[in-house]
């Protein structure tokens, strides 16, 4: 299974590079590639050395100590000693929305975040779960893979911008070519300047639909079973229709364990999660 989603994951995140590669290449010719593999190159180094502690200062997360957070640190010492990595940086988010995330580069430099809101409603056994789905991440190393997806498509959205100014204001420096073709230059390079954030968005999507489903299973195998996850999940479902949302940018959803911008209907096709039915009923087997 790990090795399934190893490579699945490969694909995606190398179809994502492809469609970086292509469109710089339309936007710019051999250059514009060349220039946009550098942006992705110095995005993902940020992303990799950086990641963890711009997500936790975007997000306001803060240190807690085991005075402050006693059963949290319990259940993670309890978790980490029987998966065998080491225990992380805990933080606290001051918030409502029930939810939690990792972030860190690798085991050894990880760091999980709880809102207050999910230690209200969670008991031991349900938080448990969660804990457990967050190390799954991290052992897995999932947030690195995240962080890698969300700089390629971040490159592409920036690119993508880049090419809508360039069509409005006569073309990257291709008038002569857009002269011979009767403007389609410009046509394609604002197409391919609408659909390229799109197509980014899908990988990104599929990417972390493929790593959720996998954090599920082998978080429930962490904590020794899969009911503690999946009644959080659902309490999880329940009371984000009652609680105000967290205000979260679009690119870091896919960090949290559920969608903190989770909407209904067609909403749940282009989500960065897939729905809590379906990761329950997966766990459960039924």
């Amino acid at each position: 299974m790990n090795t399934l989603n190893g490579f699945k994951t490969a694909v995606l995140l190398g179809a994502l590079t492809g469609v970086l590669v292509i469109f710089g290449r339309i936007l710019g010719g051999q250059g514009g590639m060349m220039i946009a593999l550098l942006i992705a190159a110095v995005m993902n180094l940020g992303a990799y050395w950086f990641s963890d502690k711009i997500v936790l200062k975007m997000h306001g997360a803060k240190p807690v100590d085991r005075a402050q957070a006693p059963e949290l640190y319990a259940i993670m010492e309890g978790l980490t000693a029987r998966s065998g990595i080491p225990m992380p940086k805990l933080y606290l988010v001051e918030a409502d929305a029930p939810n939690a995330f990792a972030t860190g580069r690798n085991p050894s430099h990880a760091a999980v975040a709880c809102t207050t809101g999910i230690l209200k409603i969670m008991n031991r056994t349900e938080l448990e779960g969660v804990l457990a789905h967050e190390l799954s991440h991290v052992k897995n190393r999932d947030i690195l893979i995240s962080s890698v997806a969300a700089t390629l498509a971040g490159a592409i959205t920036m690119l993508a911008s880049m090419a809508r100014w360039g069509a409005i204001f006569g073309g990257m420096g291709g008038g002569r070519d857009d002269d011979r073709n009767g403007g389609g230059g410009i046509i394609g390079l604002l197409a391919m300047a609408i659909v390229a954030p799109m197509a980014a968005g899908l990988i990104q999507m599929a990417v972390s639909r493929s790593r959720e489903y996998q954090a599920d299973a082998s978080g429930s195998e962490m904590a020794g079973n899969p009911y503690g996850l999946a009644a959080a999940l659902q309490k999880l479902e329940e009371y984000g229709k009652r609680v105000p949302p967290l205000a979260v940018s679009p690119t870091m959803n896919h960090l949290y364990i559920c969608n903190p911008l989770s909407g209904q209907g067609l909403m749940h096709l282009f989500s960065t999660h897939p729905p809590i039915k379906e990761r329950v009923r997966r766990l459960l087997g039924r």
